[in-house]
Formats: structure tokens, C-alpha cells, sequence
């Protein structure tokens, strides 16, 4: 079975840059409703590559690369303003990430490294 972290880099350096490049394609597709959907966003992406930088990348240089041009030129250019509904779906999106995370951590904090595969994989 392939894993996502057994994929190879080249292959997923394409695959993540076809995905930023069909994000900026669809301008439509506003970054407060792929919150509320998916509990991720344009930002989120950005940040996500500064922090994987390592420093090399600051919040405002990872935006760019994901925007393609400066981001308050995108906000101005490709932003409405949201709703009250808009808000309230991202809100309770970000939550459930929240709790996903925890839940995740709470997980890895059981089932340590050291413990054979017996114990940490069900028919193990």
C-alpha cells in the first residue's frame, strides 16, 4: 500500500503545485469558503509552506508564491466581504480542526514509538 509520506517529493512538489495553480486559476473560490468546506485555505497553504521553510520563506514571501502576486493586490482584486454565514461555517470548521488536532495529539501521546506493532496496529 502507498502512503502519503511514501510518494515521492518530485511527484508531490507537482501535484501541490498543480493545486496552487488551480486555486489561482479559480479566483471564485474564495478563501472563506474553502474554510468553511474544508478548513483550509489560500493562507493556510501559505503558511503552511513558511513554516516548512524553515525560516527561508517569511509569512508575506510564502503568500506570495501561493497568490501569485502580493497578497492585499489578491484581497483588493479577489475578496468580498463575508457573511455572517460565511463566518459562522468557518468558525465551526476551524473549530473541528481544533478538535481533530487534539484528538490526533492525544492519539500519538498513547500509542508511542516504542511500543511494538502488536499494540499499536489493530490484527498487528
Amino acid at each position: 500500500m502507498t502512503t502519503l509520506d511514501k510518494i515521492d517529493d518530485r511527484i508531490a512538489a507537482q501535484a501541490f503545485r498543480r493545486l496552487v495553480r488551480h486555486l489561482r486559476h479559480r479566483t471564485d473560490a474564495e478563501n472563506i469558503e474553502l474554510m468553511g468546506l474544508a478548513g483550509f485555505c489560500r493562507n493556510c497553504l501559505s503558511d503552511w509552506v513558511s513554516e516548512a521553510s524553515g525560516g527561508s520563506l517569511d509569512r508575506d514571501a510564502a503568500r506570495e508564491a501561493i497568490y501569485g502576486m502580493p497578497y492585499a493586490h489578491w484581497k483588493a482584486q479577489h475578496q468580498s466581504e463575508a457573511t455572517p454565514e460565511q463566518i459562522e461555517r468557518m468558525n465551526a470548521s476551524v473549530a473541528r480542526n481544533r478538535q481533530e488536532a487534539e484528538l490526533d495529539a492525544e492519539l500519538e501521546d498513547s500509542f508511542p514509538a516504542s511500543d511494538p506493532p502488536s499494540i499499536t496496529q489493530p490484527g498487528g
